[in-house]
């Protein structure tokens, strides 16, 4: 069924591609789909966290809750970089997340819904930009580093039965993806600080960080033979500070790097190794390092039931045999944190080249990437509508994987 209007979404989703902007600084994307949103007689709700909002249908239950993610991420070299804020660039797909999004809710408008369906915009899912977000958690403007963190703990999403996400996938011989659970990370800043001095007359006065981090980085790769392969477990970083002066022996090296794995008691044990390993590595040679971890986002498990309908749906537009199944997968998203209280799935949508959040991805099938993926969408929403008890079913029978002072700790610790 035709309930998509093709050349207004593919001119929004234009639009947004070429106005990528950082979290916590979507206010151009945010004025683009706002304008949009009230010509189609919206109006915006629960504006917050800078650039957050939502728009909402119809009333009563079932309660769907629709994401869409607003903000861009450093790619260098990307035809579309916004070289005004550290190259931003929708090099993971997110603009179009956005387009397809508002574009449901307005094709859904016009339909006699038999429910609510409420449309979250949510700033901030890239993990990145750490300084400027910092600054904002110090202004009170925001308490945590990801977006729909913060909006959980606001209480936003806690009237929504179940939560319906979609996200890009790089290109390959799958149009879309069903099941895919996603890993979680923590976020690492390790500080190793020795003593500097002249580096050709006195090194044997000083103490080099550099070498410090070195030492660890082997450590680090020796300790990769002890993970379990069902853990899933990755460790990916970069030196974001590396010395002060080819002259002299580096005093301070900075080391930014994420823990991830499928599994949370893992993701724990696995971040003290880690912690253990930079700061006896570092006393080895007269070093120290410092280590701040933050919470980055948790595991996130799809919900098989609410998966089953879209399955059926996407069957109208493509062949099963395009439609990839139940892979889990090493991306973590904020949608994970969702997940601990709600149940919630996620698609993955195709029609792009490239690498994801590289320089040469981009859309190049526009009829699979919004038209046929917002048509699913719609009809998907509509037939969670149809089934309100399954829906409610779902909902009841979830079981929180964390209590709310549990999740609380852990997101404050």
């Amino acid at each position: 069924m035709k309930n998509i209007d093709r050349k207004e979404l593919l001119e929004l989703g234009e639009r947004l591609l070429k106005c990528p902007e950082l979290g916590y600084k979507e206010f151009e994307t945010k004025r683009v789909l706002t304008e949009y949103l009230k010509g189609k007689g919206f109006e915006i709700e629960n504006e917050c966290f800078e650039t957050a909002f939502s728009v909402s249908l119809g009333k009563g239950r079932p309660h769907i809750g629709l994401i869409a993610e607003l903000d861009a991420i450093p790619t260098l070299g990307h035809k579309y970089a916004n070289k005004n804020d550290s190259n931003a660039t929708h090099a993971c797909g997110h603009s179009s997340q956005c387009a397809i999004m508002a574009c449901v809710m307005a094709a859904l408008k016009k339909k006699d819904l038999k429910g609510k369906v409420t449309l979250f915009f949510t700033p901030g899912e890239e993990y990145t930009d750490i300084k400027y977000r910092e600054k904002l958690i110090k202004e009170k403007k925001i308490r945590y580093i990801g977006g729909k963190v913060n909006m959980l703990e606001k209480g936003l999403f806690d009237d929504c039965d179940i939560i319906f996400h979609l996200h890009a996938m790089g290109e390959g011989k799958y149009k879309y993806s069903l099941d895919s659970d996603l890993a979680g990370f923590v976020y690492k800043k390790i500080v190793f600080k020795g003593r500097a001095a002249h580096a050709a007359v006195a090194p044997h006065l000083g103490i080099n960080a550099l070498n410090a981090y070195a030492l660890f980085n082997d450590a680090l790769n020796m300790l990769r033979e002890t993970f379990r392969e069902k853990d899933s477990v990755r460790i990916h970083g970069f030196i974001s500070e590396g010395g002060q002066t080819v002259n002299s022996i580096p005093e301070r090296v900075v080391y930014e790097c994420y823990v991830r794995s499928m599994d949370p008691d893992a993701l724990i044990d696995i971040s003290g190794k880690v912690d253990n390993a930079a700061r006896h590595c570092a006393r080895a040679l007269g070093a120290s390092a410092s280590i701040i971890t933050k919470p980055g986002y948790l595991p996130f498990t799809q919900c098989r039931e609410l998966s089953e309908i879209v399955h059926e749906e996407m069957l109208k537009y493509v062949k099963d045999e395009e439609i990839e199944k139940g892979v889990p997968s090493m991306a973590a998203g904020d949608i994970g944190d969702i997940s601990i209280f709600k149940p919630a799935i996620q698609i993955g949508y195709g029609g792009f080249s490239g690498i994801p959040h590289g320089r040469n991805f981009l859309c190049t099938d526009e009829d699979l990437t919004y038209v046929k993926t917002a048509e699913i969408i719609c009809d998907s929403v509509l037939a969670f509508l149809k089934r309100p008890e399954l829906i409610r079913k779902t909902a009841r029978s979830y079981k929180a994987k964390m209590s709310r002072k549990e999740y609380e700790d852990y997101i404050n610790s």
